[in-house]
């Protein structure tokens, strides 16, 4: 299972209150506080700042890890935290708005799975529901056609080394971490997908409202991700 390990070094990697409130600022743009379900919540920094703003939450990731620091976030309980995958949402009702953020859609590799996760998310929003999602531009297969090094250490001593390289339409990610008595390694493969084909795809369960490069510029254009505000289609 990926994000074992990662889990716990998940925000010492890549935590960043910025972008976070930024993605908190775009939902609220578009979504009042209302009842929401975030899939793929990962450590639960965005769900919690969205709890805080109003918003009523229930959260769910695949990791077990991952879950574990999200609640750690939230010691008032009021979040509830689910893990699960968020491909099959059977067993939960109806929301306003669903959320899945900072480029976790990219983890489904199939895009016959891509179409039955957009039908899905739509049979769990209530009437007018939004669904808001980012996924990689097509950029980053440039950015990633010469492969990413980094390599540090964390507060406990582990050192760790991540690398990060593109080929065709997948992103791979190679982490590892060196303990004092052994070496850990995960492997994360992400899809990026043409926006035109995702357009087709979203066009079949959602009426696309809205589509942003990196936030804030208007329409498919240079940058690192778009950002889709959908909302349920209503069915004739």
């Amino acid at each position: 299972m990926i994000y074992n390990t990662l889990a716990h070094y998940y925000d010492a990697l890549v935590k960043d209150e910025e972008a976070s409130r930024e993605w908190v600022s775009w939902i609220e743009s578009e979504l009042a506080p209302c009842d929401c379900l975030e899939l793929a919540c990962g450590s639960g920094e965005i769900t919690e700042m969205l709890a805080l703003k109003g918003y009523t939450m229930t959260a769910l990731d695949l990791s077990e890890e991952m879950v574990k620091q999200a609640k750690s976030k939230n010691l008032e309980g009021s979040i509830e935290f689910l893990c699960q995958d968020m491909r099959h949402l059977n067993n939960l009702g109806s929301y306003s708005g669903i959320f899945c953020l900072c480029d976790s859609f990219n983890y489904i590799l199939e895009k016959e799975e891509i179409d039955a996760f957009f039908h899905e998310v739509s049979q769990h929003l209530k009437s007018n529901g939004l669904f808001f999602f980012d996924t990689h531009s097509l950029d980053r297969l440039e950015e990633f056609d010469s492969e990413y090094n980094e390599t540090g250490a964390f507060e406990d001593g582990c050192q760790y080394q991540w690398s990060i390289m593109a080929e065709d339409d997948y992103v791979y990610q190679d982490f590892a971490f060196y303990m004092k008595d052994k070496v850990i390694q995960e492997h994360h493969i992400q899809r990026v997908y043409d926006p035109k084909w995702l357009d087709e795809i979203l066009s079949k369960y959602f009426d696309i409202l809205k589509v942003t490069t990196d936030f804030d510029i208007e329409g498919i254009a240079p940058g690192e991700k778009y950002f889709y505000v959908c909302r349920k289609k209503v069915q004739e």
